[in-house]
């Protein structure tokens, strides 16, 4: 598997991606506009050592970027050689969990997207199942139990030298405010592997939820389920409790957590309201969240103030 990795054709489509996604430098200072100055002189060295089990990943720089909420998310950063290698891993070894993920994992696939997961909620709701379990994990990222993740990849990846790379990854300190942490959990959001290795771990949940008929719905670590009975919904959210805390050794978050009529659901962004059209009982359509519709507000008030330096061409072009 490791020479799929390596193979000049996987490394320049993780190239073209890393770039694409541009992003800050890591801990070495190097620059994404530096990769392929990098890599001109130095792939042949990477690639000796990652074949010789000799390359050790440098540490991940956290950062803190500002929430909604007015909290902060801590980012984990990985150089950009990093994050060139975890993109050439992550292409080789998605195809091989693909065809396992359930039909109902949104998030962070191919051909997949929030949108769809949205309205796959409002069908289960317009069908009658609108009593509404939604679990929130608690720092879902930080939490992932790493002997767990390794032994669920080893079901699909038998290559030692690819797993001691995602080994190594997973165990490489952060550095925050110029001091290193040791890392023993968890998987820094910011690191290109860090979705695919979310969706193999909390697939476990899927296949669960699927093995007892439920209807659920996944976007990366955003879930609910959907019953048509108050007493089945609790049954079904203990059940999944359960099997989180016991199987995948991950939290939940009770606050945030918990049995939602369609009025009090907010999903990725959209909230539920009734249609209010005659002969619709019980029928819900799509709003955009109060939380969306703040933010978007905000940013109109930002590009059309008087204060704001720009031309009245370059407002329009930033209001489209």
């Amino acid at each position: 598997m490791i020479e799929q990795v390596l193979n000049r054709r996987n490394v320049t489509l993780a190239y073209r991606k890393v770039m694409s996604n541009k992003g800050f430098a890591g801990v070495d200072g190097m620059k994404v506009s530096d990769l392929y100055a990098h890599l001109t002189n130095s792939r042949q060295h990477i690639e000796t050592e990652i074949r010789q089990c000799k390359y050790l990943p440098k540490p991940i720089l956290g950062v803190e970027i500002p929430k909604s909420n007015g909290k902060t998310r801590l980012l984990g950063i990985p150089t950009v050689t990093d994050r060139l290698l975890q993109q050439a891993v992550g292409q080789v070894i998605a195809i091989k969990f693909e065809v396992e993920f359930e039909d109902y994992s949104f998030g962070f696939r191919p051909n997949r997207n929030a949108q769809q997961a949205v309205l796959k909620a409002q069908e289960y709701i317009n069908s009658g199942y609108q009593h509404i379990v939604d679990i929130d994990l608690k720092n879902f990222f930080d939490e992932v139990d790493h002997c767990i993740l390794l032994q669920l990849l080893y079901r699909k990846v038998k290559c030692p030298i690819t797993l001691r790379l995602i080994r190594k990854w997973l165990k490489a300190p952060i550095q925050i405010n110029g001091k290193l942490t040791k890392r023993r959990k968890g998987v820094p959001q910011g690191c290109p592997l860090s979705p695919l290795l979310s969706n193999i771990i909390l697939n476990e949940l899927d296949k669960e939820l699927d093995r007892q008929g439920l209807r659920y719905l996944r976007y990366a670590d955003d879930f609910s389920i959907y019953a048509k009975s108050n007493y089945a919904a609790r049954k079904a959210g203990n059940e999944a409790f359960l099997f989180l805390k016991n199987k995948l050794k991950l939290p939940i978050n009770p606050e945030k957590s918990g049995i939602r009529k369609p009025v009090n659901l907010t999903l990725l962004g959209y909230g539920f309201v009734p249609t209010y059209v005659k002969g619709e009982k019980g029928k819900y359509q799509l709003v955009v969240s109060e939380k969306g519709w703040k933010s978007l507000k905000q940013k109109i008030k930002i590009i059309t103030r008087k204060t704001t330096p720009a031309t009245f061409d370059e407002r329009i072009i930033k209001l489209n």
